[in-house]
């Protein structure tokens, strides 16, 4: 029974100088199994984000197999510290964050004047007055074959309205406007040249011999 007792306080003794020695010291767990001791072994895991009360992202830190098993790896809230998954961390950490070199420098948003943005107005307004728009649109066959006449109009499968119109300049042209900005009363609903008259501010002056805004536009048959 002596012996017994000697032997249980000589294993004792040992496992406690390991422990206070260092830490990461390999300890067979029956040593503590035989004497009814708990075997705390932690494993050292990499965070890959931040995570309260226990670190950073890219953090080493050591956790019980059990919360890392169950909890941070099914998640992906951590990877085992081995030296290919700290290399890809770094190497993500390196691309998708800016080093501390890269420095923003401060946008200064300068507003424009009234005389610039009438400028702006008055550009958009000339080339709107120059340019021609052109849509190519799909003819009704079944009207066009009973035509009276080849002189007389195609009529369009679809008219063309106010809005195809608007989205066709914000394209051909690069000047957005609204629907508002064009008077025309019905759609255009027949091959053929059309002058569209142009509602725009008054404040905008008109070149001379001009007295309205128009917007050329030619329908063709597709």
């Amino acid at each position: 029974m002596g012996y017994l007792q000697f032997g249980r306080h000589g294993i004792r003794q040992i496992i406690r100088f390991k422990d206070a020695v260092n830490d990461s010291v390999v300890v067979n767990p029956l040593l503590y199994a035989s004497q009814g001791l708990r075997y705390n072994r932690k494993l050292q895991v990499i965070l890959t984000t931040d995570i309260d009360k226990l670190g950073k992202a890219g953090d080493t830190v050591k956790v019980a197999p059990g919360y890392f098993r169950n909890h941070l790896m099914p998640k992906l809230l951590a990877v085992p510290n081995i030296d290919k998954f700290a290399y890809l961390l770094t190497e993500q950490r390196k691309i998708y964050q800016p080093t501390e070199e890269v420095k923003q420098e401060d946008v200064i948003l300068v507003s424009e004047s009234k005389e610039d943005m009438m400028k702006e107005y008055e550009k958009a307004a000339l080339r709107l007055d120059k340019a021609k728009l052109v849509l190519r649109r799909l003819i009704n066959v079944q009207k066009a074959k009973l035509r009276e006449s080849k002189d007389d109009p195609l009529e369009l499968r679809i008219p063309v309205t106010k809005k195809a119109l608007v989205a066709e300049i914000a394209r051909q042209l690069c000047v957005n406007i609204t629907p508002e900005n064009l008077h025309l009363p019905s759609p255009l609903s027949t091959v053929g040249e059309y002058e569209v008259p142009l509602r725009l501010p008054r404040s905008i002056a008109l070149p001379e011999g001009k007295l309205n805004w128009t917007l050329k536009v030619k329908i063709r048959s597709k």
